[in-house]
């Protein structure tokens, strides 16, 4: 039996989805992603990470994706501000014929203290960059190809580029006697320039924008152990997508307000699409993380039941300015 997978299904499905974003279940290891306003809002100078995700392997030619981010914290001024600035890095691939998305979005965070007493920060970010898609017509296979008359296909060309933007705004606090304790809110928008994107000759395809509104809180449950719980809800086009959970983490070690190992194990949940298990492990300055989607949507008689795997890399360190924000009392950072 032969496999018949043309791009032009993969555009029509595009086009009924509203052209929406890939997601992420270790979405907080993904801050630039869901919001340029998230970026800096860390332990460190310096963050850089990446997942990678694997899905619908029981198909042929799963979904591959990688996802990567950098940033850079500074003080600017003489008070307790900061900026950061990111880049935030995208490739999927998917198919027989190699369908790909690859990012390249550099972005620049504001964070604008409003409380020294509370460490409360108010960030503004903006990300914009260069997108690319492309795929191999040659590995198209259609009916029109038996008749000789090629693949058939009005297609302009085999790749095309487009300018993308986005903006969003972040709170951040401690709360509670306890410094561990802290909150982060997020909003954002996505797509603000509503690019178009097509492979055919006369399309008008438009990227639908995409809001994310984002939400995560952070309490210590005594010296060695605390639980952290991150929310996601997103809308784009006529879908929308809801993600949460908790985390469990304990500290390991005789320095438990900075510990040289800690591990963290919970569970998120994908609103009608998947059962998520994650476990991360921390060892300064890296972190770990490995989770599995499990699917519960109706999808799974056809996926049998087997949805996403990710694995997420994470690296947080200090510079050796005097300025780091390692000695500073007060910076943006859960």
């Amino acid at each position: 039996m032969k496999k018949i997978l043309t791009a032009f299904c993969l555009f029509l499905s595009a086009a009924s989805l509203k052209a929406q974003d890939i997601h992420f279940s270790q979405f907080a290891e993904a801050p630039l992603y869901r919001n340029p306003a998230l970026a800096g809002i860390s332990k460190g100078d310096v963050r850089a990470q990446a997942i990678y995700r694997t899905q619908w392997n029981s198909i042929a030619h799963a979904y591959k994706t990688v996802s990567a981010n950098a940033e850079y914290k500074m003080p600017v001024g003489s008070g307790e501000n900061f900026a950061t600035l990111g880049v935030q890095l995208f490739n999927d691939k998917a198919g027989t014929t190699d369908f790909t998305t690859s990012q390249v979005l550099p972005a620049l965070n504001l964070h604008k203290s409003i409380s020294q007493s509370r460490s409360t920060y108010l960030s503004v970010g903006f990300m914009g960059g260069l997108v690319q898609r492309r795929f191999d017509r040659s590995k198209m296979t259609t009916n029109s190809q038996y008749n000789g008359d090629g693949d058939g296909e009005t297609l302009a060309n085999s790749n095309y580029q487009y300018f993308d933007g986005s903006v969003g705004v972040s709170l951040n606090s401690t709360f509670g006697e306890n410094p561990d304790n802290s909150f982060i809110l997020g909003a954002a928008y996505h797509h603000v320039n509503r690019p178009k994107q097509t492979f055919f000759e006369n399309g008008s395809l438009e990227l639908a924008p995409k809001y994310v509104f984002s939400g995560a809180l952070k309490f210590g449950v005594n010296e060695t152990a605390d639980f952290t719980f991150h929310l996601d809800h997103t809308v784009q086009g006529s879908s929308q997508e809801t993600i949460g959970g908790l985390l469990y983490s304990m500290r390991l070690g005789d320095d438990y307000e900075t510990p040289v190992y800690s591990i963290s194990g919970g569970a998120f949940l994908r609103w009608k699409d998947a059962f998520i298990p994650t476990i991360k492990l921390d060892y300064r300055p890296f972190s770990i993380g490995l989770s599995y989607d499990v699917n519960i949507s109706p999808l799974k008689s056809s996926s049998y039941g087997q949805g996403g795997f990710e694995l997420s890399l994470t690296y947080t360190g200090f510079t050796n300015r005097d300025n780091s924000s390692l000695n500073a009392v007060h910076c943006p950072r859960f």
